[in-house]
């Protein structure tokens, strides 16, 4: 297993550009880094979870759509 060097840093985080911000960033690079992890790529898995979102995928599934679930 290959360790992946967390790309967020304090440098990174400088362009945040506010406390709302920095969190969203966050959550997104975990998402990414969870993909990583499960070798999917975070391209394809992004892009098909916001299309499945803007058709209208119900929030209270949200959890169908995480990289956890998604098949590599």
């Amino acid at each position: 297993m290959r360790l992946c060097i967390p790309f967020h840093n304090r440098k990174n985080a400088l362009f945040a550009g506010s406390d709302e911000g920095g969190d969203n960033w966050a959550v997104i690079a975990t998402l990414i880094e969870c993909c990583k992890l499960n070798e999917i790529n975070p391209h394809e898995w992004l892009t098909r979870t916001l299309t499945r979102l803007a058709d209208g995928h119900h929030a209270n599934s949200v959890g169908e759509l995480m990289p956890w679930t998604a098949v590599a």
